[in-house]
């Protein structure tokens, strides 16, 4: 995660003890704030749990490829507190409830509760059209330190990618219910080429509908979203959108109104931010390059500071490496597989470093950035080792010279651009 609000805007959330390694006296007496870890590449993973696969929308770029069904072979409730306990034990700052729609679980208000009582910081990642009042009151009272809604758009087109009628309807219902019962609550948007034209707008729903967190996410070709890269935005739209993220956060700041804006899943994000702000504010700039190197971007991100575990007990490097598991809880306790290194990727995902290709290899963003992700290399070229495709600086912005070009060349290390990720004119709808 990219702490826009923090880097660009200096405004102190409870989530930048982790990702950043500082935090105010003020900050850490919040009842919800993280503690700060000893460095970043000790951070124990947080993790992403999806309980169940049964969901009640059909999201056309879903990771999960879930549907209105039941499934065999789910963790039972039993399995479920063993593992929890476990995670505990193992010190995550975070357990993260996920679908499939987690909601629909009859248990996990006594899965939360459970976890509750074993320490864990619990959070809900919900599409959000099950929370009416009784269920809003449910969530408060049972232990989940925040919700985050799943939205892709206003209106139709957030209805056109939840694959159902009046979905936005009831996900703005369940915003409603969340902030009347005093619920920390927020935003989770994947930008696609349909979205991104509606931006401005999605800022106005934030403002409008008093939401103080929101997470924009980058695409990732995972589950049915491996099929949508028609729907991605090119490398110059991502631009685009990152300037009206940082354009809408900042007047947000102005106006004194408190909001959390994060971006997801591309730690390129990071680097832009950094060269607009020094632009601004060349001191403060070389404040947010430190805090960057020290998070490590993705070099400590997916199968080091974060973690999934599926609907099934299989353990991934993130909910996006459904294809690849490290084993299963069932027959391993998670902690036990996490810090099992014999598994090749899990080496190469702790010490990626040593093995990146092409230009994020070379890249003198490298301690900032640290190779983004690597699962959608691993989609897109078969190595997940390759440069991240949705890295859209370019090759001045990253020193990427003739000669280093040439050596890569040589060490056949050279990795061509999807053609959907090619510069096409921006959206018409983009600016306000």
């Amino acid at each position: 995660m990219i702490g826009i609000s923090k880097l660009y805007c200096n405004v102190e959330n409870e989530g930048d003890a982790i990702r950043y390694g500082k935090q105010s006296h003020g900050m850490s007496q919040k009842p919800h704030a993280h503690t700060v870890p000893k460095s970043s590449g000790e951070r124990r993973p947080v993790v992403s749990w999806n309980i169940t696969r049964t969901c009640n929308l059909s999201c056309i770029h879903c990771y999960s490829d879930s549907e209105a069904k039941n499934y065999e072979g789910e963790l039972g409730t039993e399995l479920a507190k063993k593992n929890i306990a476990d995670i505990a034990q193992f010190q995550s700052p975070a357990l993260l409830f996920s679908g499939g729609e987690p909601l629909i679980r009859p248990d996990v208000f006594e899965l939360v509760d459970y976890a509750r009582s074993q320490g864990l910081r619990s959070t809900l990642s919900t599409n959000g059209t099950l929370i009416d009042e009784e269920t809003a009151r449910k969530i408060k009272e049972s232990g989940f330190v925040y919700v985050g809604i799943s939205l892709d758009g206003i209106g139709l087109i957030n209805d056109k990618f939840r694959g159902k009628d009046g979905a936005f309807k009831k996900a703005v219902a369940g915003f409603k219910n969340c902030v009347k019962v005093d619920q920390r609550v927020g935003l989770r948007l994947t930008l696609t080429r349909h979205n991104y034209e509606n931006l401005h707008e999605i800022f106005d729903f934030i403002e409008r509908e008093e939401i103080n967190r929101a997470c924009f996410y980058h695409l990732v070709y995972a589950g049915r979203g491996r099929g949508l890269t028609s729907e991605d935005l090119t490398h110059e739209e991502s631009r685009h959108a990152m300037d009206i993220i940082l354009e809408r956060t900042e007047d947000f700041h102005k106006r004194g109104l408190f909001k959390d804006i994060l971006t997801v899943d591309n730690h390129v994000d990071g680097v832009y931010l950094y060269m607009k702000l020094k632009e601004k504010n060349p001191a403060r700039a070389e404040e947010v390059l430190k805090m960057l190197e020290w998070n490590g971007g993705g070099r400590y991100s997916s199968g080091v500071s974060f973690s999934n575990i599926d609907f099934y007990g299989n353990v991934h490097a993130d909910q996006f490496w459904q294809h690849y598991s490290f084993g299963n809880i069932k027959e391993r306790p998670f902690s036990e597989i996490w810090l099992d290194q014999r598994d090749p990727l899990m080496k190469g995902l702790k010490n990626r470093l040593d093995y990146l290709k092409g230009r994020c290899a070379v890249c003198k963003w490298l301690n900032a950035c640290g190779g983004s992700m690597r699962v959608r290399a691993d989609v897109v070229y078969n190595d997940a080792f390759a440069p991240d495709p949705a890295c859209y600086l370019t090759d001045e912005e990253i020193g990427l010279t003739a000669e280093k070009k040439a050596a890569l060349k040589a060490k056949g290390h050279e990795f061509p651009v999807p053609e959907h990720l090619l510069s096409k004119k921006l959206g018409v709808g983009a600016n306000k």
